[in-house]
């Protein structure tokens, strides 16, 4: 793509990158075919392609952003499914992230729309506030179909849509290593995953410690910053990637770490771009780059080890839905899924599967019809499997399909605790319940 930009213009970091990043497209069109929201909408500003129009329109010409370009950046989901079918190499993350912080910078929303952004950004990444607005929100789901009524408030409607009935609690059991040591890791905690679904770093955690890895507690870790960066909230994404590359470097320093594990795949992409993310601060660069070069998806890490015979066959058939993060973002995608067949479970693969959920962080609260259609057509696919259950990297995909999909739906990590001598995960054991099914073998 031939660009125009003034040397004054390239001068600015963020548009020198993304003034290299639209060079690089070649209008080829490839990325239409796979992007969830051309496939739905059918328009082609509603592609990447479209939208790589739109950012060059806006940055060349040095303008603030409009109602037009922000109608169409805030449609997309950033699941990144057109940078794995590009053929021309085209960071898409990185010019649509850049382009959102200009959003930011330079559009005057509405102010329902600012109040709802600012509540999600001072909410979800701070566990005990997201516990408590939560606990709120239960009281007031009988009004959300009268938030539906109005455009405006239709973010709302989908918050309240979307609260659990109820919150599980943490089990806290017991911790240590089995026998000798074979690595030493840190593991995120993440934010809103350990209060809507604490069993996933449960589970993780008892099957790294009896396969003699160390766990190591990382004082003054806190949210990737994932969800205030797709907000385009640029300022307080770079402020929590810093607060995390201190508290993991000082650990790394300290005690050294083999891997940092991450149990939430959309968490995974944002700290493995910690490295970009602050290239242009000279005094974290070096640091976030030795962090994301650290960073890895716990079944990523798993496939390091050398795995033992698995002492429970639960003798299941699993459709694995493969996060866009995990997919498109990571580039993971045999990891899980060998994992899965050595435990023992028949792995299935949904159609359309390089499809986003609908999730995508905030997008089924600020683009709650685009994101139902998306669920739907993903759970049909799910269903068309003829599987037992679900199984995926993401807490935000399992959020999104859980309610409707028809069948338990579980962590990838939490399905091999199982095989590998741990507990039957929760919904699982909830599911059998109510019908004898998945009965595991115990060799």
């Amino acid at each position: 793509m031939q660009t125009n930009f003034l040397p004054e213009q390239l001068a600015d970091p963020g548009v020198a990158e993304s003034e290299k990043i639209l060079r690089k497209c070649v209008h080829c069109g490839f990325c239409t075919a796979t992007c969830p929201t051309y496939v739905t909408l059918g328009n082609e500003l509603d592609s990447p392609r479209g939208r790589i129009y739109l950012i060059k329109d806006m940055l060349e010409n040095g303008r603030p952003a409009d109602n037009e370009i922000v109608t169409h950046i805030d449609r997309c989901l950033s699941c990144l499914a057109c940078m794995t079918t590009c053929p021309s190499g085209v960071n898409y993350m990185h010019l649509v992230d850049h382009a959102r912080a200009h959003i930011e910078k330079t559009y005057r929303r509405t102010v329902m729309d600012r109040l709802i952004r600012a509540v999600l950004a001072k909410v979800l990444p701070y566990p005990g506030r997201f516990r408590a607005a939560l606990k709120l929100a239960a009281l007031s789901r009988p009004f959300a179909g009268l938030f539906r009524k109005s455009a405006a408030l239709k973010p709302i409607a989908a918050m309240l849509d979307l609260v659990p009935a109820s919150l599980p609690q943490a089990q806290n059991g017991p911790r240590g290593l089995n026998g000798p040591m074979r690595g030493r890791v840190a593991m995120l905690t993440g934010c809103a995953q350990p209060v809507l679904n604490p069993g996933i770093n449960e589970a993780a955690a008892a099957l790294l410690e009896r396969l003699g890895i160390e766990i190591m507690a990382v004082p003054g870790e806190g949210c990737c910053g994932a969800l205030v960066h797709h907000l385009g909230r640029e300022e307080e994404s770079l402020a929590q990637a810093r607060r995390n590359v201190d508290a993991w470097s000082r650990l790394i320093d300290s005690a050294g770490l083999d891997a940092i594990v991450i149990t939430a795949s959309g968490c995974g992409t944002t700290i493995k771009d910690y490295g970009y993310m602050l290239r242009l601060d000279p005094a974290y660069a070096d640091k976030a780059a030795r962090v994301s070069a650290l960073a890895k998806d716990v079944t990523e890490y798993l496939t390091t080890l050398d795995m033992p015979e698995p002492t429970t066959v639960p003798g299941l058939a699993v459709a694995y839905h493969s996060a866009c993060s995990m997919q498109h973002g990571q580039k993971i995608m045999r990891q899980p899924r060998d994992l899965l067949k050595r435990a023992g479970f028949d792995v299935r693969e949904p159609r359309e599967a390089h499809l986003c959920c609908g999730s995508a962080g905030t997008y089924n609260i600020m683009q709650s019809e685009i994101s139902a259609k998306l669920r739907d057509r993903k759970v049909k696919n799910i269903a068309a499997t003829g599987a037992d259950l679900v199984a995926t990297g993401n807490i935000g995909c399992m959020t999104q399909i859980a309610d409707r999909a028809g069948m338990p739906i579980v962590h990838t990590v939490e399905l091999l605790n199982w095989a590998y001598g741990g507990e039957r995960p929760v919904s699982i054991r909830r599911s059998d319940d109510g019908a004898n099914q998945g009965v595991a073998r115990t060799r």
